[in-house]
Parts: C-alpha cells; structure tokens; sequence
C-alpha cells in the first residue's frame, strides 16, 4: 500500500512521468520546428495546426525553436509554456526571442498534437498571428505585412532603401544597414504587436522596437508602422518617418539608460529633416507657436515629455526641442562633434552626469550655458 502511495505521488508531481511528458512536448516542438524550417506542410500538419504555416511561409527564417519552459497537464490535454527563438535571414544576429503558450491535445496512440499556438500572457502578437504575412524584399529592407496590398508594401520598402543611405551617411557604417518594417493592417494590430492598448499609439506614425530583450542593444529591431497615421502623411513627411524610425535601429547599440529622450528623438529627427528642405518654423509649428506666444521653454524636455498618451502639444514640442538642439550642434559645433556628442553621452553606464559629462568633453560647454544657448536659438529660429 505504502509503495503504490510514493509511486502514484511520483507521477502526479516532478517525477518519471511528468518528465517524460515534458520530453514528449519537446519533442514535438523540435519536430514542429524542423518541419517548418524545412519547409515541410506534410510534417508540420503532422504536429498540430496548420495555421502558423500558413502565415509564416514568406518569412525567411534562418533558426526557429522552442524552449519548453512549464507543462500543465490534466489527463489527455495540456497547456505549454516555451520561449520561442527565431532569426529572420539576413537580418537578425541574434534570436528574437518571445514567449508562447500552446495548447496541447493527445490522441488515443499517445502522440501529443498541438491545437493551437498563441503570445503569453503580457507578451505581444507576432505579426503572423494576425493573419497570413506578405513579404516584399528591398535593396536594405525587408517588409511584412498582413492584409495589406503587395503595392502598398512596395512602397514601404523604397521608403526603407532611401532611408537605410541617408542615415549610413550621417551615422556611418557601424550598424547592420538595413531594416525590417512590419505593416500592420490597423492601429488595433499594431497595439496587438507592441502588446500596448492601441489608444497609446494613437496618431503616431511609426514606433521602433528592440525585439530580442529589450535591451537596447539588440540587432534585432523593427519598424511597426501605424497603417492609419501613416496614410494622412505626405510623400515628404513618409519618408521623414521612415528614416527617424530607422535612425533609431542604427543607433540602438550605442542608445542606452544614459540616454535621454530628448537626444535619442532630437538625434532621429535631425537625421530624418537632412536634405529636405524644412525650416524650423516649418518642422516645429508647435514650438514655434509658443515662441510667438512668448512661452519660451526654460529646460530642454524630459522623458516624461514623450509619453505617448499625454497631451499631443506637449508630446510634438518635446520632439521639436530635441530636434532644435541636435540641429543646433551641428550648426555651431558641426556634424561630426554631434556624432561624437551622441556617442559619449550613450557610452556612460548611467543617466546621471552623463550629459553633463559629455557637454564638457566633447562640446567644451556645460548644462546651464547649452541650454542657455538652445534657448537664444529657439528664439532666433522660431521668433
């Protein structure tokens, strides 16, 4: 009686049973994984639905896995929790990583088959979980959209290939030199992809994101597009957009916590505005309405400045300050000691000090006579 007791605790907790049960699931997930890497419908059906293949087979994929990380299972049925792991071809050095939950089912041979393959909780969609995902390849770029016209995309990917030349010539050479936009059918499914309420994101273009980690280190960035805020730009103002949010994929190795906002967004916007012509007053209408007001402001913006879901005056003049004093560094210190401005402030292991470090060694200033200095030039610029 004793030894039927400890060998049924055995299978019902840690023991034989449940690792045999979590060697099967990851099993199947290899198999799972080589099929679809293999381009293998027959051996993918094999393991389970069908529905990812159907979405994924215009990605090109260099690694897919999953790492098995918990198993619930309640007799012929299971739910899994795993990491999943890709890298897009030619694209990703790293993996991007995300996390899954699967349901499992097993069928009365004793082969586990997977019904369905969705985000984890408080984890963002991938874009094939919006539907089948169309991929149209640049010369520097590679874009996926989902519901979206072959055309439309297209012309995302000239967007791109203008972009990827005109930031490498602003910011050299030390970064992979081409991007992955993703387009989205809606703002809805943009919020789905960043895991946000789509009110967040509401009027904004295009968001940029570290996918592997959010370290703001990582090769493996992407440019979401707002399909709906996109549409109501203009052919100038698109490409703006396009080469902003790319600046920001080159530069994501040397952005970190010692960053601020107002110089990773000023630094975005000042390569996006090069050889187009804008004036100030033209770039920065909200500014230059405060100016005009006389309500010059007396700080360059902080973080909090650029939430998304605060006041939109607040949020543009936020950006056009930070653009307004890149732009003025490389009109008084020029292009290169902003490049070098940029970097040093990044290099730091923390925000404190780091600009004020920077300001001294680099530009041979300090906060109070760089800001003082940002402030005569909103005024000459924009009064």
């Amino acid at each position: 009686m004793l030894v039927s007791l400890l060998v049924s605790l055995v299978a019902c907790g840690g023991g034989p049973a449940a690792d045999r049960a979590r060697a099967e699931v990851q099993g199947l997930l290899d198999r799972r994984s080589a099929a679809l890497l293999h381009h293998d419908a027959t051996a993918w059906a094999r393991t389970g639905t069908r529905t990812g293949y159907t979405g994924l087979s215009a990605v090109p994929l260099t690694a897919w896995s999953y790492r098995l990380t918990a198993l619930h299972r309640t007799g012929a049925t299971a739910t899994a929790d795993a990491e999943l792991r890709y890298r897009v071809t030619g694209y990703d050095k790293v993996p991007v990583t995300a996390g899954r939950t699967l349901a499992l089912s097993r069928t009365a041979d004793g082969r586990w088959y997977v019904n369905s393959d969705r985000p984890a909780a408080r984890s963002g969609q991938q874009l094939w979980d919006q539907g089948r995902i169309t991929a149209v390849h640049g010369r520097h770029s590679l874009v996926l959209g989902v519901g979206t016209s072959t055309a439309l995309l297209r012309a995302f990917a000239g967007l791109a290939d203008r972009a990827v030349p005109a930031v490498t010539g602003a910011w050299g050479t030390d970064w992979a030199r081409r991007v992955v936009v993703l387009v989205p059918r809606s703002l809805e499914d943009m919020a789905g992809l960043l895991g946000s309420p789509a009110s967040s994101y509401r009027g904004i273009a295009a968001v940029t994101t570290g996918e592997a980690g959010g370290s703001g280190r990582t090769p493996a960035d992407r440019v979401i597009v707002n399909p709906e805020a996109y549409a109501v730009l203009g052919p100038a103002g698109k490409q703006v957009v396009l080469t902003h949010e790319t600046t920001h994929v080159a530069t994501r190795a040397r952005t970190t916590a010692a960053t601020p906002l107002w110089l990773s967004e000023g630094y975005a916007d000042w390569i996006g505005y090069l050889g187009t012509g804008r004036t100030p007053a033209e770039a920065a209408p909200e500014l230059w309405r405060a100016v005009q007001d006389g309500s010059l402001p007396s700080a360059l913006p902080a973080d909090k400045d650029f939430g998304f879901t605060g006041d939109a005056t607040e949020l543009a003049r936020a950006y056009e300050g930070g653009w307004l004093a890149c732009r003025m560094i490389a009109a008084h210190w020029g292009a290169d000691r902003l490049d070098r401005f940029y970097r040093a402030v990044g290099a730091r292991p923390q925000r404190a000090g780091a600009v004020e470090d920077a300001l001294r060694t680099v530009l041979g200033t300090d906060l109070t006579a760089f800001t003082a200095r940002w402030r005569d030039y909103l005024r000459t610029q924009l009064g």
